[in-house]
């Protein structure tokens, strides 16, 4: 059995991806190496080259696995729900707050790395995950007369919201259960502003 065999079977790229997703968080970019991550593993770091040329591919590895996870998650909480309608929108926004809560690793790789170098990897997914948002953000406000005015700013204005909510518990070790009513409650409040006269049906 070749050595490229052997090492596929005891050390897998999910593993690895796992693994390195958390120190990632953690610890940072910067303070990680092949290495390190391997250490962690158990492995020696010639290990994970059979997967990943270096630290830089690695990484990205994760963030297009975490995006596509998020994507695939929203695609079918959406086919599930009446498109266009306010209950539409509140059961995105929800979704989007679950799968922070549930994943902070995953969330803090995908919207909070700060290292300018980093953050390169994640903006093309972002903006995929910003598109979904805000195409059902602006069906449910088409008929508003002032639509027009909030295309482009109101998607933007409640994603950060969001993003504040799911942060902000994250960084407080928060989990979902523990602020599940108080995300409801939030995401409430977020579409009372957009259609008063919609925004009463229930979560």
């Amino acid at each position: 059995m070749c050595a490229r065999r052997v090492v596929d079977q005891e050390l897998s790229r999910d593993r690895i991806l796992e693994e390195a997703r958390g120190l990632f968080a953690t610890r940072g970019y910067d303070t990680l190496t092949m290495r390190s991550i391997a250490k962690a593993l158990g492995y020696s770091h010639g290990a994970l080259y059979y997967h990943f040329r270096d630290k830089a591919e690695l990484f990205y590895a994760l963030v297009v696995e975490d995006f596509n996870f998020l994507l695939m998650r929203q695609k079918e909480m959406l086919d599930r729900t009446v498109p266009g309608s306010m209950g539409h929108l509140k059961d995105l926004m929800m979704e989007f707050i679950k799968f922070g809560m549930e994943n902070p690793h995953h969330y803090e790789i995908m919207f909070m790395v700060r290292d300018p170098e980093l953050r390169r990897y994640s903006r093309t997914k972002q903006a995929q995950c910003m598109d979904m948002f805000a195409s059902v953000v602006r069906e449910v406000v088409k008929e508003d007369p002032d639509a027009v005015k909030k295309l482009y700013t109101l998607p933007w204005s409640l994603f950060m919201s969001l993003h504040g909510f799911i942060s902000y518990s994250i960084h407080f070790y928060q989990s979902y259960e523990e602020v599940r009513h108080l995300a409801e409650a939030h995401v409430e409040y977020l579409c009372s502003g957009l259609h008063a006269n919609t925004c009463s049906c229930p979560l």
